[in-house]
């Protein structure tokens, strides 16, 4: 049987959307086959998904640096490419992007199959900028400005997510905080991050709020210490249901989180990446939703004062959230694909 060839990874905002599409895919009777990254995350959890896969080298091209290394590893990485879609011969592909789903996009879409390109964050990445002259259609998850020559193949179609939701007292009850409460959801990625575990703390303790901080699997030890009270530190968190339970989310800006956050109608105050160190990607996430009247940018100086106008004014933001949220995303990509 024919089948789809899905790509992306290397992190999980890459890796997840098209793990979702799959699963749409699955459940529609189409055979669906993966190619990840050696080395990417989908290396640990592509052999519990059950899906026919394969892993080849994909360099990491560097925005502001040439490293040889990366770069052979990306023509070994387009020659097994190559090799394998000979042998799979998929119906269509979807790339989700990152430097995991460079080889078999480019490769499939130079042999004449069609190619689906999926961008998660408000901004191009450097691959998918690359991938979108030779796709056929340009998949988004937020309105985002394009080069003429490109806005003629985008659609908006939002970011696959896990459609779980629990009511929130139940929630609330399922992971032991105060239903009478507000609850605050710090989260810093599935790593944690070092900046909101230092700075984040003081500046929540004082409010007197139940707080659940996922400071990280890396980072539980050393910030373990930190619990009082509603003050719960945990490394990693079942966002579903965290996310059914909180009233205001304090984040970075990863595509993934905020797509879930909108899915839940949570407001959040935001924390996005230096530029510097993702492009700008998270800082434009930010900032789309910022306009859209769903989230703020967060400012440490009054951070205080912001969580409680954001807890007083939460059913504007909900209803800004309500816009922007991404039900169906997996379904409309999976109707893509096939029309492709």
């Amino acid at each position: 049987m024919a089948c789809f060839l899905l790509t992306g990874g290397g992190t999980g905002g890459h890796l997840f959307p098209a793990l979702a599409v799959a699963e749409a895919l699955k459940a529609r009777g189409h055979g669906v086959f993966y190619l990840g990254a050696e080395g990417g995350l989908e290396a640990s959890l592509l052999p519990q998904t059950g899906l026919p896969y394969a892993l080849i080298p994909a360099g990491r091209l560097d925005r502001s640096a040439f490293r040889p290394g990366e770069f052979w590893k990306l023509r070994e990485g387009l020659n097994r490419a190559r090799a394998l879609l000979l042998e799979v011969r998929p119906k269509a592909i979807l790339s989700t992007g990152g430097y995991a789903g460079f080889p078999g996009g480019w490769v499939g879409a130079g042999m004449g199959i069609p190619l689906l390109l999926h961008e998660q964050n408000a901004k191009l990445g450097l691959a998918a900028r690359v991938l979108a002259l030779r796709a056929r259609g340009l998949a988004l998850s937020l309105p985002i400005p394009l080069p003429p020559f490109l806005r003629g193949k985008a659609r908006v179609v939002g970011y696959p997510v896990r459609e779980v939701r629990h009511p929130k007292e139940e929630a609330k009850r399922r992971l032991g905080f105060p239903e009478s409460q507000p609850l605050l959801l710090v989260l810093g990625g599935s790593q944690g991050s070092l900046e909101l575990n230092e700075k984040l703390p003081p500046l929540l303790k004082p409010l007197g709020l139940p707080v659940l901080h996922q400071v990280g699997p890396r980072w539980v030890e050393r910030y373990k210490a930190l619990e009082e009270g509603h003050y719960r530190v945990q490394g990693f968190v079942d966002a579903p249901l965290a996310m059914s339970a909180a009233d205001l989310l304090l984040a970075r800006a990863g595509a993934g989180t905020l797509a879930e956050a909108a899915f839940h109608r949570l407001p959040a105050l935001l924390f996005p990446l230096d530029p510097k160190l993702d492009g700008g990607a998270q800082r434009a996430n930010a900032l789309a939703y910022a306009r859209a009247g769903g989230m703020v940018l967060g400012n440490w100086s009054r951070l205080g004062t912001q969580v409680v106008e954001m807890l007083e004014k939460r059913e504007v933001y909900q209803k800004a959230l309500s816009a922007l949220s991404p039900e169906g995303a997996a379904g409309r990509l999976a109707d893509w694909l096939e029309a492709l």
